[in-house]
């Protein structure tokens, strides 16, 4: 049976296509009002996110470092200033990959490996995200013009002007000035980062340290447009940065070279200090070192080298160096044993050529074997007479000395902005009971007399001491700013000044100073041959090893560096004093023939024009009779 034929429903079929169309018509609809609505979100009520969401993409806020203040002498010659110089910066978020990019920078502008090893760290070490870390300084023309053309190479690296640190003399004023160095992360923990935006460098050392905040200056910023690499294509805004203060120091360029000079090729210090305001003069510390090594990152061979080196230039011997004061400090001890009635000025005392303590065997030597004989304070001074000293500290007492002794700045730390300063030792019972867990003996009293025992100084202590006295008391801590652009240097925490119950005292004191200088029997006299002014010293030798009872020191026995340091304290002129000095010759043997000739020079140096100073020949043959 043949099946029926269905006819197809037109009528019906145009209702179905009718429905999907408006159903499809209505998806439309709703999907373009959805899109209109997400639009008017986003372009309305959410323009002011999404447009600052697209400038900070767009539009960055650089810092400016500041340039930092220069250093300047007495003179206004330059110690430390800023040189413009061409670096290599990397910014890590925008090098996908540093270690080809490394790789190139090798090839392009022939490095070695232990250069790019050393950029490598510099550019490892903590930094803020997205700044930029300069990885090589002192770019060549032909290394820019590599960099440069390969640009497209070499994503987030550029070549940027900036200021490099520069010490124009070099290792002359290393220990005094300090050094810069850059930013590490102990101290990028301490430090106001937001003041540091974009500074890669701080004040390590010496002056660059201790007056930082004044050097530094304040960052400035500007807002620059960049593209998807990030280049700069021009800039919005600028916020120009405030430049540190130029700071200019007590140093004098001219003495220090004498005192450099005067000291040679020997281990030691000089320090000089103008006693009316505590200024520092000269400030030398032998060997010295180049600081422009450490601005930008030192080699590891050349750190090795001055780290191994025994003759120790990285060490600040001025504020670092703990010597015996030997015979530098008897006229201190008689200065408290005036004031505090336990001798006066004509007692004598008889020196065989030794001091027994009561009861006890063991004799104390002094200097000159023979003995003096009869001699009293004054005498005593210009002598050096060990005897006399061994005596008057028995008397006194170790209470009595450390308590006279702390005053004039020994066992303490003296200066006001020289961080850097050891304290030194000025030895007590209430010391050695803490230190030692021992008693405190009465021969240890006696040989603290001469300066020896426990005692310990730096040559800046022993400067500050001498300038007491050269002051009359007055205490002026010894400083090395003079100013920085009208800033001067905080004087509050200054210590009391010393009285005396008899202030002729300090005139006497001068006096028997003076003998040492002047007298046919000072130790130091020959120093002093031919000065038209009158110099007030005390020459000084400090045992590095000891000397077994009955023994004689023998130099040519001893390594060169277990022989005596050789020490001088004085000032000038001794009636109106304008400049105390400080001098120590590590294992120089004689502070009469070694250390008080370098002073000499640097009192003429201070004192007389030209012409009429003594020159280095001259200070040869000034040698001292006698051994103090």
């Amino acid at each position: 049976m043949a099946k029926p034929i269905h006819l197809k429903d037109h009528s019906k079929d145009a209702g179905i296509v009718r429905q999907r169309l408006l159903l499809a018509a209505a998806v439309v609809v709703l999907l373009l009002l959805a899109l209109v609505a997400r639009m008017y979100y986003l372009q309305v009520i959410q323009f002011e996110h999404h447009s600052t969401l697209s400038e900070n993409n767009r539009v960055h806020v650089q810092p400016i470092p500041p340039s930092r203040g220069r250093i300047y002498d007495r003179n206004g010659v330059v110690l430390a200033e800023n040189r413009p110089s061409f670096s290599l910066n990397i910014t890590r978020e925008r090098t996908p990959d540093v270690p080809a990019t490394f790789a190139l920078l090798k090839l392009l502008l022939e490095l070695d490996d232990e250069e790019i090893e050393r950029a490598q760290r510099r550019l490892m070490q903590s930094r803020r995200p997205f700044e930029s870390i300069p990885v090589m300084f002192g770019l060549d023309d032909e290394q820019i013009a590599r960099v440069g053309v390969n640009r497209f190479r070499l994503p987030g690296v550029e070549v940027q002007a900036s200021f490099v640190r520069h010490y124009p003399l070099g290792e002359h004023f290393a220990h005094a000035v300090g050094y810069v160095g850059r930013i590490n992360d102990k101290e990028m923990q301490r430090i106001d980062q937001v003041a540091y935006a974009g500074t890669h460098y701080i004040g390590k050392t010496g002056i660059e340290h201790f007056y930082e905040d004044l050097l530094h200056g304040k960052v400035g910023y500007e807002e620059v447009e960049t593209n998807a690499r990030g280049r700069v294509l021009r800039v919005l805004d600028r916020t120009d940065p405030v430049p540190g203060r130029d700071l200019t120091l007590h140093l004098d360029s001219r003495l220090q070279a004498v005192a450099e000079q005067a000291l040679g090729k020997r281990r030691g210090a000089v320090i000089a200090i103008e006693p009316e305001t505590g200024g520092v003069l000269a400030y030398v510390s032998q060997p010295g070192f180049d600081p422009n090594l450490f601005v930008t990152g030192i080699s590891y061979a050349d750190y090795g080298a001055l780290r191994d080196s025994l003759d120790q230039p990285l060490f600040n011997r001025v504020l670092r160096g703990l010597y015996p004061p030997g015979s530098t400090i008897k006229q201190l001890i008689a200065i408290a044993g005036l004031d505090t009635g336990t001798v006066g000025r004509n007692n004598r005392v008889f020196d065989p050529g030794f001091f027994q303590l009561p009861n006890h065997s063991h004799k104390y030597r002094n200097w000159n074997r023979g003995g003096d004989g009869w001699v009293d304070m004054r005498r005593a001074i210009a002598r050096s007479n060990d005897t006399y000293f061994y005596d008057l500290a028995h008397k006194l007492g170790i209470d009595r000395m450390h308590e006279y002794l702390t005053r004039f700045g020994l066992g303490t730390r003296v200066s006001l902005d020289m961080f850097e300063e050891a304290a030194g030792l000025m030895p007590s019972r209430e010391w050695k009971r803490a230190a030692r867990r021992q008693p405190w003996y009465p021969g240890e009293t006696v040989i603290t007399g001469i300066g020896q025992g426990y005692m310990l100084a730096t040559p800046l202590q022993l400067a500050q001491s001498t300038a007491l006295i050269a002051n009359r008391g007055v205490w002026r801590r010894p400083r090395l700013m003079m100013h920085a652009e009208g800033v001067l240097p905080d004087e509050s925490d200054t210590p009391d000044n010393i009285e005396l119950k008899n202030p002729d005292d300090w005139n006497f004191i001068t006096e028997a100073l003076e003998d040492v200088m002047h007298a046919p029997h000072g130790t130091s006299r020959a120093a002093a041959l031919g000065a038209p002014y009158r110099i007030a010293g005390k020459t000084g030798t400090a045992q590095v090893v000891a000397i077994a009872q009955g023994e004689r020191y023998d130099s040519a026995s001893l390594a060169e560096r277990h022989r005596d340091h050789a020490l001088y304290v004085g000032f000038a002129p001794a009636d109106a004093p304008r400049v105390a000095v400080a001098v120590m010759v590590e294992n120089g043997e004689s502070g009469g023939r070694v250390a008080a000739p370098v002073a000499r020079q640097l009192f003429d140096a201070w004192l007389l024009p030209e012409e009429e100073q003594i020159d280095e020949e001259e200070a040869d043959e000034v040698t001292a009779e006698v051994q103090p």
